[in-house]
């Protein structure tokens, strides 16, 4: 006996479709990172355009223009392509390749952008300033010219931060980091790591060096936010930059690449300080008249 096999058409005559079943993304459980190996899409803090961040083949984050370019328009130099999900600065051979945004920001000066990118830096300047005007987007002050003198409140813009007796370099302050987790209505969580229930680091003067090893910079010493003394599970959640609230719920997945960039005393010199934040000082009542009295 042979099964009659599913008609084409249904008693009225209207096309019987086949419903494609649908496949949803699986996550390795065992896999180091919950974060997919693909393109995460991610504004620029300085000039607001869209990028996309990958890792290298040495699992530190690059980001690069979302769209793919014509491999003749871009300088064998600049070149980079994507292969399983990691980026490779190199060309793969074919006639398109990839771009980092870091060549055609609008808002960096140096190094000088290609000729042949000219006309793409020109266009993603005109966007961002459309994102201002509609208040989309703010960018960030601008340093002057001539330095004011120093405040007393010295407050990193990216502070150096040890944990796991390990140095990086965070992308922005201590009070401003940023989880990476997803939320359940998919978007990113924007609670900070650092809460008031949970311990926090201390700011220590250290030696103005690496993690490993290298030789001591002529600066002496260099403020430090140390977690060090912190519990284990909660370097460990530092690390993840998750909030204690997704720290405790793993199966949520990241939707960012975590900000950490291993410190190095030699690149990252101009980000050394040497001397510990201070928390601002009220002014007692002869300073509030003063203030009052000013115009």
């Amino acid at each position: 006996m042979r099964s009659t096999p599913p008609a084409s058409r249904h008693w009225d005559g209207n096309p019987v479709r086949a419903h494609r079943a649908r496949r949803s993304l699986q996550i390795t459980p065992d896999g180091g990172s919950r974060l997919l190996r693909c393109g995460q899409s991610d504004r620029c803090r300085d000039c607001g355009n869209r990028i996309e961040w990958y890792h290298r083949s040495n699992r530190r984050p690059v980001r690069l223009h979302p769209h793919e370019l014509p491999a003749a328009r871009v300088p064998s130099a600049c070149r980079w392509h994507v292969s399983s999900g990691v980026a490779h600065p190199a060309g793969d051979g074919s006639n398109w390749c990839r771009l980092p945004h870091a060549v055609v920001c609008p808002a960096r000066d140096t190094p000088p952008t290609p000729s042949e990118l000219a006309g793409l830096r020109r266009s993603l300047a005109v966007h961002s300033r459309r994102l201002i005007d509609a208040g989309v987007f703010a960018p960030p002050p601008a340093s002057p010219d001539s330095p004011a003198p120093q405040p007393a409140v010295c407050r990193p813009a990216r502070p150096i931060v040890q944990l796991l007796y390990v140095r990086y370099l965070a992308s922005r302050p201590v009070d401003e980091i940023q989880c990476v987790a997803q939320t359940r209505r998919r978007h990113r969580c924007t609670s900070p790591l650092l809460t008031s229930d949970a311990p926090a680091g201390t700011w220590t003067l250290m030696p103005a060096t690496a993690t490993s090893g290298q030789l001591t910079l002529p600066a002496d010493v260099m403020a430090v936010y140390n977690l060090s003394s912190a519990p284990y599970a909660e370097q460990l959640r530092w690390r993840a930059q998750r909030c204690p609230q997704h720290a405790a719920t793993p199966t949520a997945a990241d939707l960012a690449v975590a900000d950490w960039e291993p410190f190095d005393p030699l690149r990252h010199h101009e980000h050394i300080q040497s001397r510990l934040p201070a928390p601002a000082r009220r002014p007692g009542p002869a300073g509030r008249a003063r203030q009052a009295a000013r115009p």
